[in-house]
């Protein structure tokens, strides 16, 4: 570093701020017309030579003692001055450069909006049917304990729907007490459960959500599929509302045209329990390849709250109210239905494979855009 480093005469206040006033504009000046920031770079900054570490030296090496700490103060300032001057200058060619390479010209990039997936636009629509009958939506858990997904339920012991063939269980649970062991939901109706624990009567509720079993995938089946169950207990409820409640539910996703009927089946939380048909929308009761040729499909199950579900409800809440009652069989009943997601989008859209839902094929997901 060949240039002169001009001496400082004085130390007071005044004469500091106005030699780093001088170097400050100094520093302004040669940023403007900045042609190699490297080099601007090591002029100042330099470890051995640089500009700055040499008049610090030059002028600490005079300075009295009580005039170093605010001789360093100013230094520091002026570092931090220099460094953010770098910091302009070397954003400023990239930011020239994109301007440079922006041509406004162009036609602007076309994003596509985003659409609901084909299942949960389905759940959206029979949820919505049920809102405008009344019904709330009611949540729970994915993971739930034996009690809310079997015992609670009317599920015995020794029901096949406990085999572990069908139910996920979490690992580490054999040490637990039956009732407290922990597992993927086989149904939604936990929330059945949970609901009437923690409110009395009247209920009228819908619940959507995922749910989990051991089934190996086929063109019908996933281990991992959704399903929307619907609670209604009040007083006088019978089975006819449950018959007209469903028919209008049919009717509202698959056209006024649908008739419904009701076949005896087997549920272990409700009795009488039956499965619900629709007539065939693709042949109109006629008979086709999509119905087998019976002119009716199978879409759902349904039936009146078993006793036995109020007296395991009851004993939960019985331990907050001894003299709790709410959910005396005697005074309300009730029923309760369930249906696949999968299997009402499958009917609605004629799909033949449940696996293209969970594929990620964009072309076959854009269908429903």
């Amino acid at each position: 570093m060949n240039e002169a480093i001009f001496p400082l005469l004085d130390y007071d206040e005044t004469s500091l701020d106005a030699a780093f006033i001088a170097l400050a504009e100094e520093v302004r000046s040669e940023i403007a017309s900045l042609q190699d920031r490297e080099a601007f770079r090591l002029r100042w900054l330099g470890r051995k030579q640089g500009r700055l570490k040499l008049i610090g030296d030059a002028w600490l090496k005079s300075a009295p003692a009580d005039a170093r700490k605010p001789l360093g103060i100013r230094f520091n300032q002026l570092k931090q001055q220099i460094e953010a001057a770098l910091a302009t200058a070397s954003a400023s060619p990239r930011a020239a450069e994109a301007k440079a390479s922006l041509d406004i010209t162009l036609p602007g990039t076309v994003r596509a909006p985003g659409i609901a997936h084909p299942l949960l636009k389905t759940m959206h629509e029979i949820v919505a049917v049920f809102h405008r009958l009344g019904y709330s939506t009611a949540l729970g858990p994915q993971v739930e304990s034996d009690f809310y997904n079997f015992e609670a339920l009317n599920f015995p012991p020794n029901h096949p729907a406990r085999d572990t063939q069908d139910t996920l269980l979490l690992a580490g649970q054999l040490a637990k007490p039956s009732r407290d062991r922990l597992l993927m939901r086989t149904h939604t109706s936990p929330v059945q459960v949970r609901t009437m624990i923690a409110q009395a009567p009247p209920i009228r509720i819908v619940v959507p959500g995922k749910v989990h079993r051991n089934d190996a995938a086929d063109a019908t089946h996933s281990p991992v599929f959704h399903q929307v169950e619907g609670l209604c207990v009040d007083t006088n409820i019978a089975f006819s509302d449950l018959k007209g409640t469903l028919d209008h539910a049919m009717k509202a996703l698959f056209g006024s045209n649908v008739k419904t009927r009701f076949f005896p089946s087997f549920f272990p939380f409700t009795e009488p329990s039956a499965d619900v048909q629709i007539s065939c929308i693709f042949c109109g009761g006629k008979g086709c390849r999509k119905c087998k040729h019976s002119g009716w499909i199978e879409l759902l199950g349904c039936g009146m709250v078993d006793p036995a579900v109020f007296a395991s409800v009851t004993a939960e809440r019985r331990k907050l109210d001894p003299a709790d009652d709410a959910y005396n069989p005697e005074r309300v009943t009730g029923f309760a239905f369930g249906m696949g997601v999968e299997r009402i989008a499958m009917v609605q859209h004629g799909i033949s494979d449940i696996g293209q839902f969970y594929s990620g094929d964009m072309r076959f997901l854009e269908q429903f855009a």
